[in-house]
């Protein structure tokens, strides 16, 4: 038996158990394309988007500065990749701005995002944030505040040792439509 569930490990579905092994193993499994279920045969090599899901991207956000994407739309779920408080149109995370400013621009940011999805911060259902020292939480809170007046989404908050870029502060979200 897992020591987190009641469940035995035998019991479960075969392809789930199956993912499982391969993911205690240190292998990678990918989701299937076809079938949506955990498939250790099915490998990982193929960048492009599946008719499962599509990449989003806004000119009106910063581009993304790695291998991934501003977001990715599943089903009626949109996955939003963690934002910095850059500036889109200088590139550049304003010199000396305040908790408080940076947390504004990132939620610009990804307004920005979902607004390439037709969305908006209103459809947004979870966000983790990222800060680089919980002592401006009350800051940061008091901005985010401002975008969220009503029914705020779940939310994870934790202080991490740097941010990208040394940003004060980073935000992933979750929506849905």
């Amino acid at each position: 038996m897992s020591p987190h569930s009641s469940t035995p490990i035998h019991r479960l579905p075969r392809t789930l158990t199956a993912a499982l092994a391969a993911g205690l193993a240190g292998a990678a499994f990918a989701w299937g394309t076809q079938s949506g279920v955990a498939s250790p045969a099915e490998p990982l090599a193929s960048a492009e988007p599946t008719t499962q899901h599509r990449v989003i991207a806004s000119p009106e956000a910063p581009a993304a500065i790695g291998p991934y994407s501003q977001a990715i739309a599943a089903g009626n779920q949109l996955f939003l990749s963690g934002q910095l408080p850059i500036d889109p149109a200088t590139g550049q995370i304003p010199a000396g701005s305040r908790i408080e400013d940076q947390t504004r621009q990132v939620l610009k940011n990804l307004s920005a995002v979902l607004e390439a999805n037709e969305m908006t911060l209103s459809n947004i259902v979870s966000t983790t944030v990222y800060l680089s020292d919980l002592d401006d939480f009350a800051a940061f809170n008091a901005a985010y505040a401002e975008f969220f007046p009503q029914a705020p989404p779940a939310r994870a908050t934790v202080e991490v040792a740097r941010v990208p870029r040394d940003a004060k502060v980073e935000i992933a979200a979750i929506a849905v439509r």
